[in-house]
Order: structure tokens, then C-alpha cells, then sequence
């Protein structure tokens, strides 16, 4: 007896005669069809005039066939298919299979044979995110771009650099920017890495275990722009892989970008007061006018929260199950990567506008260099290299002029070489440093200029590496350009192939 509200199902199964549940169709088939209408039926329609092009190669139908074929699936969008519990049971496979066979009366029997929606989806999903991460890489190389233009800007601009929180040495924003156009072109690399070796085609591994006629898996792949077919049939369908290494290496730049967005924030602090951005990317206080807030760079770090959380649930979506089909792994366990993709390109695309309009205080990074006694590093290597004493004993000696120094209320620029020399004879030795080297040991421009190997801080060092580092942005820049074209290439050879006045196979 049929069950209320639940009608009988049009025969899409031999097994199954009742469409979904309506909890079913609204709690899950219906939010599942929708999303994969927005992110995943392109890939299906693109894959479904492969699959006519290679029964047209087994000489299962011809090439007027064909065409008829892949303009009915050209007519396929967002408004023709709708997820019905009993024509498609809400799932979208059926959905245009339904669609096809409403709109081709001349449809072949033999369309859809040998056919199973497991590699089918397993592609789609994996040409949709292949899609993704080249936004994504876009955004992260305009990042690396900007980076190293305000970067060049400003390397010879002083500035504290600090370790545990406390003034250590001299840097620039050049040389810090820099570190970050570094990070870009790491995470660049490693992105590119992980499209190439994903970059293989699932279609034709059927359900698990292969299909049972000759599909030339080689030719599909290259038909819809990948390297090659994934070798392995179970492997094809039961992995969801690609989906933990982009996420991992996206959460450790998240990482990088929250650490980034960290020193931001102090250095817009009114205790810092180094950075300032313009009004378009400020806040205020409701309650306090005084105040200009960046909430700008607190969107940014809790974006990469979320980027590094959805790693660790991508992972716990695909653990423990068995190695094969699941629905837990090919949908539940990437409910998320969607919004992995637009939160990370929101983060970057944030990140961009902010070092594209930030303003760095040169007068406030000066004084804070002028108060802080950061040559004591300089000052232990003038004494063991210019006056023979032990390094470690040198360390002792320079931190005894630093507090002897503020003891007095001398500032940086106040220790001159005789107090060094008065210093160092109540330790036991004699010097005879220049006035003009102990100067420069703790002058700001003498910190950040006094570094002479390759990667410090020191103005000409910092923009050798910048030509380096454009250098290699352009080259990425070309390789995930020649990705792009890969795709769009691909994507023009199908519609001619499928045409009308399309080649003959």
C-alpha cells in the first residue's frame, strides 16, 4: 500500500518504487541538486558531449547523432531541470538524463550504456575544483604582485623588526613585504605541483571496477583538458584526495596570511601607529570617536580560520570509511570546498587591497628605531672583529654599554666611543672604536644598511631579490596561464567536435 506523501516513482530503477522522502528531498537531494546547478552542471553537460563523441569512436551512433545529441544538452540550465522526488528522484544525473529524454525523440538506445554516475560525478567534481584553484591561484599571484611593488617602494625605509614581541633589529617594509612576495611564490609553486599531479580524468573507471566496453579513456581526458585518465578504476571513484591536498596547502597559507594579518594589526595599533589605511577600508567606534579601527585585517585573519578549519573537516568527512563509492566521501565530505575556495579568495583578494593602499609612517618606524638600542648585534661584532675580544664576551661587554647607556637616560644616538672603551676596561680590555662606527652601529640607516649577506635586510640586497622574485611571479604567472589556455582549448574543441559541421571522427 502506498505510504502518504510519498508517490509512486517513475521507473528509473528496478529496485527502489518510491521517490525520496519529503524529508529526504528537503533536507538533503534538494540543497545537494541546487548546489550542484550552480557549481557542477557545466562540468556534467561538458562531459556528457565527451561521452556522445566516444560512442560516436565504438560506432554506436554517428555524427548527425551526435550533434542532435549535444544540442539538446546545450539547451540544459538552471531554469529547464528541478529537483523532483518522482520524475528524477531529486538528483541531478536524472535530472538530465529525464531532460534528454523528453527533448530527443531520435535518442539512440544505445545513449547512456555501459554508463555509471560514479565516475561521472567523480569528474565533474574534479573539473569544478580544478576550475576553482585557478581563481584561486589568480588571486594569490595578484597578491604576490602588489607585494613586490610597494615592496620596492620601500626598502630603504627603517623600520623595528621585533622577535618575542620585543624590538630586535632593523628591517624595512621593502624587506618584509618581500617576505610575504616569498610566501606567495612558495604557495604558488606547491599549487601548481598539486593541479599537475591531480590533473588525471576519472571518466571510464564506471562504478568501481571498469567498464565493460573499450572506452578510449585516453582520448576522453584530453577531450576535457587533463593529462591523462586516472589509472586505477576504484582509485578513480573512491578518492577524494585532491580535495585534502589543495585544502592542506591552503590552510597553511592560511597560516602564513593570519601571521601576516597579525603584525598589521599592532602596526596600525595606536601603540605602533606604522601603518595607516585610508577611510574606504577603516571603521569607527560607536561609542569612542577617537578611535579608527582596521577591522579589515580582523576579516582577513578570521577568514583564514575558516580556511584552516575546513581542511580539518574534509579530513574527518573521508576517515574511516571504506575505500570505494560512499556518499559520505563524494558529497559530505566536500560539502565545503566551495566555500574553501571563495573564503580563501576573499582573504587574498582583501590581503591585495589592503598592501595596495596602506600608508607606512615614516616618521613614527624612524622614532621607534631612534628609542630602541638595536645596534648592540653591531656593536658585539665591532668589538670582537675590530678589537680581538671573545664573541661571547663581546655580547657581555655590548649589553653593559646598553645598560650603562640607559642608566645615564642616553638615548641610541648618545652612546659615543668612549663609553664603549670605558665599558670595556672595567671588563678587562682595551678598545679603540671610531666614533663614526659606533655612530652607525646605532643609527637606524646603519642597522638596516650594515647587513651584507644575501636575503638580509640591507637596501640592495632586498631589491636583488626583488628581480628574482618578479622574475619567478612572471613565470608562474605563465604556467598557470598555460593551464588556463589548457582548459579553454578544451572546452572549444568539444563544441566544434560536437557540432553540426563538426569533424567527422
Amino acid at each position: 500500500m502506498q505510504e502518504p506523501g510519498i508517490p509512486e516513482l517513475v521507473h528509473l530503477t528496478g529496485r527502489i518504487r518510491k521517490s525520496p522522502s519529503p524529508l529526504m528531498h528537503e533536507e538533503i537531494l534538494k540543497p545537494q541538486f541546487e548546489y550542484e546547478l550552480v557549481h557542477l552542471l557545466r562540468w556534467y553537460v561538458q562531459i556528457e558531449k565527451v561521452l556522445l563523441l566516444e560512442y560516436q569512436r565504438m560506432g554506436l551512433i554517428d555524427h548527425e547523432t551526435v550533434a542532435c545529441g549535444a544540442a539538446c544538452l546545450g539547451e540544459i540550465n538552471a531554469e529547464r531541470i528541478t529537483a523532483n522526488p518522482e520524475a528524477n528522484m531529486s538528483d541531478i544525473a536524472f535530472a538530465i538524463e529525464r531532460y534528454v529524454e523528453e527533448h530527443w525523440p531520435g535518442r539512440p538506445v544505445t545513449w547512456h550504456v555501459d554508463r555509471s554516475r560514479n565516475d561521472y560525478q567523480s569528474s565533474a567534481q574534479l573539473m569544478a575544483g580544478r576550475h576553482q584553484l585557478l581563481a584561486v591561484a589568480a588571486d594569490l599571484l595578484g597578491l604576490g604582485e602588489i607585494a613586490l611593488e610597494r615592496a620596492a617602494e620601500t626598502t630603504a625605509m627603517p623600520m623595528p623588526g621585533y622577535t618575542h614581541y620585543q624590538a630586535a633589529q632593523v628591517i624595512s617594509p621593502g624587506f618584509y613585504l618581500s617576505a610575504m612576495a616569498e610566501q606567495v611564490l612558495q604557495t604558488g609553486r606547491w599549487l601548481g605541483d598539486i593541479y599537475d599531479r591531480i590533473n588525471c580524468c576519472p571518466l571510464g573507471a564506471g562504478a568501481m571496477a571498469g567498464q565493460e566496453l573499450a572506452w578510449d579513456r585516453e582520448r576522453m581526458a584530453r577531450l576535457l583538458g587533463f593529462a591523462a585518465p586516472q589509472r586505477h578504476a576504484l582509485t578513480a571513484v573512491a578518492s577524494r584526495e585532491w580535495t585534502l591536498r589543495i585544502a592542506g596547502e591552503l590552510s597553511m597559507l592560511a597560516v602564513a596570511l593570519s601571521r601576516f594579518a597579525t603584525d598589521f594589526m599592532l602596526w596600525g595599533s595606536s601603540e605602533y601607529g606604522f601603518i595607516d589605511l585610508p577611510d574606504e577600508l577603516a571603521g569607527i567606534s560607536s561609542a569612542m570617536p577617537q578611535k579608527k579601527n582596521f577591522p579589515v585585517l580582523e576579516r582577513i585573519r578570521g577568514k583564514t580560520a575558516h580556511m584552516a578549519a575546513f581542511n580539518v573537516d574534509f579530513l574527518m568527512g573521508q576517515r574511516s570509511n571504506p575505500y570505494t563509492n560512499l556518499v559520505e566521501v563524494s558529497k559530505e565530505a566536500g560539502a565545503h570546498l566551495t566555500t574553501l575556495f571563495a573564503t580563501t579568495r576573499t582573504a587574498l583578494q582583501l590581503f591585495t587591497t589592503v598592501i595596495e593602499h596602506v600608508q607606512f609612517r615614516e616618521d613614527r618606524m624612524r622614532a621607534a628605531c631612534g628609542r630602541e638600542y638595536l645596534g648592540g648585534f653591531a656593536l658585539a661584532n665591532m668589538l670582537t672583529l675590530g678589537a680581538g675580544m671573545p664573541w661571547r664576551k663581546a655580547q657581555v661587554v655590548a649589553g653593559s654599554v646598553i645598560v650603562e647607556a640607559m642608566q645615564r637616560h642616553l638615548s641610541p644616538g648618545g652612546i659615543d666611543s668612549a663609553l664603549v672603551s670605558d665599558v670595556a676596561r672595567s671588563h678587562g680590555y682595551a678598545v679603540n672604536l671610531s666614533r663614526d662606527r659606533v655612530r652607525d652601529a646605532f643609527s637606524p640607516e646603519g642597522n638596516l644598511g650594515g647587513k651584507r649577506s644575501d636575503g638580509s635586510t640591507a637596501p640592495e640586497f632586498v631589491e636583488t631579490l626583488l628581480q628574482t622574485q618578479r622574475r619567478e611571479l612572471y613565470q608562474l604567472q605563465l604556467l598557470w596561464g598555460e593551464r588556463r589556455t589548457v582548459l579553454a582549448e578544451a572546452d572549444t574543441q568539444i563544441e566544434r567536435l560536437t557540432c553540426r559541421n563538426g569533424e567527422e571522427l
